[in-house]
C-alpha cells in the first residue's frame, strides 16, 4: 500500500474499457481487430516527406505556443472552404497535441468546481473522465438505438440545472457513427442560446461523412460565439501517431485556453506541424480516396451484420457501426469476450461508452475489406453457436 495520499478524482477513475480487449487481443494469434479507432491507411507519402524535409532543414525548435502561423493560416482557409466557418489564425486557433488535448484544455478553461457538463451517451471513453479531471460533473444524456442514437431534445431539457455549463458533442459520433443533421442542430441551437451554454463540438470525423452534407455546429446561426470547435488530423489524414489537433473558438475563450496549453504542453511537435501544412494544401485527393473506401466498407459491414441476424442502423459518418446484440442473450462484455476467445475477432463492448451502450458492440471498419469479409464470416459462425440467439427478422430492419 502506498504511503502517499493521491488525488481522489484520479484514484476513482476507471481505466479505459477499450484497453482491456486490445491488450487481450494483442496476446493472441490470428486476431482480426474491429476494435481500434485508427485508419489502416499509412499517412500519404507527400505528408511524410514534408516532415522529413523539415527535419533535414533543421526545423527542430519550439514553435509559438499556438502553433506555426503557417499552419494556423492553412487551417483557417481549410475551415472556410470546407465548412464555411471562419476563424482568425492570429487569435482564434490553437494547434494542440491531438484533439483529446484540445477537449482537455477547453474543459479546464471553462469549468469551475461543480459545474455540470452534459455528455451525450454513448460517447468516446475519455469525455466523462476529462470533465471530472477538470473539476466538473459529467451529466449523462442517454440516446437510443430506436432513434439511431440522435439527441432527444425533450430528454435534454430534463438534464438542465442551474449548474449546467456546457454540452459535449461529437458529430459524427464515436462510437455509433450517427450524423446529426442541420435541422436537429438548429433545434439544439435554440436550446443552447436559451440557457446560455457552451458547446464543445468534437468534429474530428467531419470529413468522413457518407450520406448528406456535414454541418458544423459553429455554422448554425448564432452558435459561433457559443462553440469551442475541436478538430484534428488523426482520422481525416491518417495521422494518428503525429498527435495534432485543432481548437477553434472566439478570441476571448482562446486567449485563456492558450494559457493552459502553454503551461501544460508548450507547443505541438514541430515536424508534425510542417507535415500538417502539406496535408491541408495537397491532401484532398487522398482524403476523398479514403472516404470512398470507408463508405464501401461501411455498406458491406452493415449489410453482412444484418444478414447474420443482428440489428444495425446505417451510420452517416466516422468509421464505426454499433450493432445491437440484445437478441443473443449475452451482455456486451460477454459477447465481446466470447467472440474474441472463440473466433479471434476483437470488438468493443458498448457499455464502455456509457450505460446506454449496453446491449451493443462497436465495430470499426477502419480495416481492409478482406479482413471485414473474414471477420463477418467468423461472427456469423459464432452467432450460430449461441443457443439463445434469435436472429432479427430481416424484413423489419430499417436502413437508409
Amino acid at each position: 500500500m502506498s504511503k502517499f495520499t493521491l488525488s481522489n478524482t484520479v484514484t476513482t477513475l476507471q481505466p479505459s474499457g477499450i484497453r482491456k480487449f486490445f491488450d487481450l487481443a494483442a496476446s493472441m494469434d490470428n486476431v482480426i481487430s474491429l476494435g481500434v479507432g485508427e485508419p489502416d491507411f499509412v499517412t500519404p507519402w507527400n505528408v511524410r516527406e514534408a516532415s522529413i524535409y523539415s527535419l533535414e532543414t533543421g526545423h527542430t525548435a519550439y514553435t509559438s505556443n499556438a502553433g506555426l502561423f503557417e499552419l494556423r493560416d492553412e487551417v483557417s482557409r481549410y475551415f472556410s472552404k470546407k465548412f464555411d466557418v471562419h476563424y482568425d489564425p492570429n487569435e482564434e486557433l490553437i494547434i494542440t497535441v491531438g484533439a483529446s488535448q484540445g477537449i482537455d484544455i477547453a474543459l479546464r478553461t471553462i469549468l469551475n468546481p461543480g459545474d455540470e457538463v452534459i455528455v451525450i451517451d454513448p460517447c468516446f471513453v475519455s469525455y466523462a473522465p476529462l470533465v471530472s479531471l477538470a473539476g466538473g460533473v459529467p451529466v449523462h444524456l442517454a440516446t437510443t438505438g430506436e432513434e439511431e442514437f440522435k439527441i432527444n431534445l425533450q430528454a435534454l431539457k430534463k438534464k438542465i440545472t442551474p449548474k449546467t455549463k456546457a454540452i459535449l458533442l461529437c458529430n459524427p459520433n464515436n462510437p455509433t457513427g450517427t450524423l446529426l443533421e442541420k435541422e436537429l442542430l438548429e433545434d439544439l441551437a435554440i436550446f443552447v442560446k436559451k440557457h446560455n451554454l457552451i458547446v464543445i463540438s468534437d468534429e474530428i470525423y467531419a470529413e468522413l461523412v457518407y450520406d448528406g452534407e456535414y454541418t458544423s455546429f459553429a455554422k448554425i446561426d448564432g452558435m459561433r460565439d457559443h462553440t469551442i470547435l475541436i478538430s484534428g488530423f488523426s482520422k481525416t489524414f491518417a495521422m494518428t501517431g503525429w498527435r495534432l489537433g485543432i481548437v477553434a473558438a472566439p478570441s476571448e475563450i482562446i486567449s485563456h485556453m492558450l494559457k493552459v496549453h502553454q503551461y501544460a504542453i508548450m507547443c505541438a511537435p514541430t515536424m508534425s506541424q510542417h507535415a500538417a501544412v502539406e496535408a491541408l494544401r495537397n491532401g484532398e485527393h487522398d482524403v476523398e480516396a479514403m472516404r470512398r473506401s470507408y463508405m464501401q466498407r461501411r455498406n458491406y459491414l452493415v449489410s453482412s451484420l444484418q444478414e447474420n441476424g443482428l440489428s444495425c442502423h446505417l451510420p452517416g459518418g466516422a468509421f464505426y457501426v454499433f450493432p445491437s446484440i440484445q437478441n443473443t442473450g449475452l451482455t456486451s462484455e460477454e459477447f465481446a469476450e466470447q467472440l474474441l476467445l472463440k473466433e479471434r475477432v476483437a470488438v468493443v463492448p458498448g457499455n464502455v461508452f456509457g450505460d446506454c451502450g449496453e446491449g451493443f458492440i462497436r465495430c470499426s471498419y477502419a480495416t481492409s475489406l478482406e479482413q471485414l469479409i473474414e471477420a463477418t464470416k467468423r461472427i456469423g459462425r459464432f452467432l450460430q453457436t449461441l443457443p439463445t440467439f434469435q436472429p432479427v427478422n430481416l424484413t423489419k430492419i430499417e436502413s437508409k
